[in-house]
């Protein structure tokens, strides 16, 4: 019969495995907090460690987790204003817990993503925070590093996701300008045949306007149209084919700043026969004239957030699986 001092385990994560009725890689990613792992499969792995009276190794524990401090955020653009202003928040927030941020451009391109996604693995990266859209939920529960989502879903709600209010927001903007006298109004809004947690904003924004019985129509642009951010000819072409607009939300300040533009060629006046809002609450919503009243996303909350859970995640502790940020209108000369 084999001795053993107090403390010390003869069980092997093999058994733990066979215990708690999962894989031993299961097992492992519990053990070293690594991937995503449901707090039910957590929970049956830990009480199959405590009946088991298992004991990790904690010096091997230590050398499989050294992990560079760094926070690989993959986005896909650096020239729009809401990524760019993201971007020095995520720097900020982890600069704050200690952390470098390695920027990554996918340019909205899959095997870029993946690409990166790849590297950050390889090279032992604390976290990542993702931006982007192309890379399915079961790929990223397979990868052994915190990856947190942010303004991307997946179906499932297995990945870990902060958002904002983008609904709220859409309901904001919708009262507003119906407050403000709209009677037809428009929306542009995201990307056609591509599903984004943005699209929450037109729900809101036409459930509003069904409620007061205010007629409105929504338009998104085609890829090609969000991936250059040029949306003159789309807005131009839009308020020709509905000269009754009076009220326009759009789905970002960038496109907000673009509506005053072609309100100016069309001889349109704003705030006169035009009300605008904008989203994102970026700086281009204060250096156009009128100034854009905006939907203000909370991005340095928001990139806290992102960079705390990826530091909690790291220390073993739990975070939940979504984190909703409130939203605010700030009014400007637009409307």
């Amino acid at each position: 019969m084999q001795n053993r001092q107090w403390g010390e385990s003869l069980a092997t994560i093999k058994d733990i495995a066979t215990r708690a009725g999962v894989t031993a890689t299961t097992v492992s990613r519990v053990i070293n907090n690594r991937g995503y792992i449901s707090k039910e499969t957590r929970e049956k792995v830990h009480r199959a460690m405590a009946e088991m009276h298992y004991q990790p190794n904690e010096l091997a524990r230590a050398l499989s987790k050294r992990r560079a401090n760094t926070i690989v955020a993959i986005v896909p653009h650096i020239s729009h204003p809401f990524f760019a202003f993201l971007i020095s928040c995520l720097e900020e927030a982890a600069a704050e817990r200690g952390y470098k941020l390695l920027l990554c451009n996918s340019r909205q391109q899959p095997e870029k993503e993946s690409e990166f996604l790849a590297m950050s693995v390889s090279n032992n990266a604390s976290g990542i925070v993702l931006c982007s859209k192309n890379v399915c939920a079961q790929r990223l529960r397979q990868l052994e590093i915190p990856i947190i989502n942010l303004e991307r879903d997946e179906e499932g709600g297995e990945t870990i996701a902060v958002h904002c209010d983008n609904y709220q927001g859409g309901r904001l903007a919708a009262l507003h300008l119906i407050e403000r006298g709209c009677s037809h109004l428009l929306h542009f809004g995201g990307i056609t045949g591509k599903r984004m947690p943005a699209d929450l904003r037109s729900k809101g924004f036409s459930d509003v306007c069904e409620k007061h019985g205010v007629p409105c129509t929504v338009l998104t642009a085609d890829p090609e149209t969000y991936a250059s951010l040029r949306y003159c000819p789309l807005i131009e072409e839009t308020l020709r084919s509905h000269p009754e607009t009076d009220g326009i939300f759009a789905s970002s300040d960038l496109i907000a700043a673009q509506v005053l533009q072609v309100c100016a060629r069309m001889g349109i006046s704003v705030p006169g026969s035009m009300k605008v809002v904008g989203f994102d609450g970026s700086l281009v919503a204060s250096l156009t004239s009128p100034t854009i009243t905006t939907i203000r996303q909370p991005v340095p909350e928001m990139a806290r957030l992102c960079v705390e859970h990826i530091d909690k995640l790291l220390r073993g502790e739990l975070v939940p699986n979504d984190m909703t940020m409130p939203v605010e209108l700030v009014q400007g000369e637009s409307s």
